[in-house]
């Protein structure tokens, strides 16, 4: 967010990343079951090995790590195949968080297990749901709105940086643009079902993708790196685009749970 512009050259190769990126999101979606659980599987392994990366673990321990959330992955496969996202996938995150801690005794490596399977449990039971396409667009696109409405703020309006040690690009107004951005989308919409209390967190939704953001950051001046990977032209890796969404989908999902829990 608020990110300075690429050189010129890297525009074309950076905005056809990004189209590929959103078109493969929309299909796994649009078509959800098998495809969703596929692909999000697939991305939650790749995040795996650059979160090792950032840790410097070795090539043993990444490999222990990505095989121990093959666990959690696997049993959150669609019902026709395997148990599907649930309460006893998510007893095997933790699981496998505990086994990573134990086996590798890198605790930045067990918190990984879990940071990049949870958003991937939160992303399957929304989908799951009987408005599951809305709802799982609603968490996803929400951040879309948030990076879009902090970029042309930030990049517009500049002022006062939120967190200079941590990213010097970030902005307060890239933050407000962010927010704005998230609420108009929730407002968007609610016209088409999404629940109220859901349309009005969508604001406050938008302030945790930019944490989520700014943690990715951090980890990232810890580790000496710029970017998390190099898997994606022009964007670095697959921490640096989901970082926003990966600490959402989790509460999102809570969001909706909460009420079905309350009734």
């Amino acid at each position: 967010m608020n990110a300075p512009l690429p050189p010129r050259s890297d525009l074309p190769v950076r905005a056809a990343v990004g189209a590929v990126l959103i078109a493969l999101a929309a299909l796994a979606l649009w078509v959800g079951d098998w495809l969703f659980w596929i692909i999000l599987s697939a991305v939650s392994l790749l995040m795996m090995a650059e979160w090792s990366g950032l840790a410097h673990a070795s090539a043993r321990n990444t490999r222990i790590a990505q095989f121990t959330i093959c666990v959690p992955l696997a049993i959150m496969a669609p019902k026709w195949i395997a148990a599907g996202p649930g309460f006893f996938a998510l007893g095997l995150i933790f699981g496998a968080m505990f086994f990573v801690a134990i086996v590798t005794r890198r605790q930045i490596l067990a918190v990984g297990a879990v940071y990049v399977v949870l958003p991937v449990l939160a992303l399957l039971w929304l989908r799951a749901q009987p408005d599951g396409l809305l709802l799982a667009f609603w968490s996803m696109a929400l951040v879309w709105a948030c990076d879009i409405g902090a970029y042309f703020a930030g990049r517009n309006l500049g002022g006062p940086k939120l967190a200079p040690r941590v990213s010097p690009n970030k902005t307060w107004s890239g933050l407000l643009g962010g927010v704005v951005g998230a609420a108009l989308l929730g407002a968007i919409l609610y016209r088409f079902g999404l629940p109220l209390h859901l349309a009005i967190a969508s604001p406050f939704l938008a302030v945790v993708a930019q944490a989520g953001d700014l943690y990715e950051s951090w980890l990232k001046r810890r580790a000496g790196v710029k970017d998390s990977g190099t898997l994606l032209p022009g964007h670095g890796g697959f921490l640096d685009r989901l970082d926003g969404l990966v600490p959402v989908a989790p509460i999102a999902a809570l969001l909706v749970f909460l009420p079905e829990v309350i009734r």
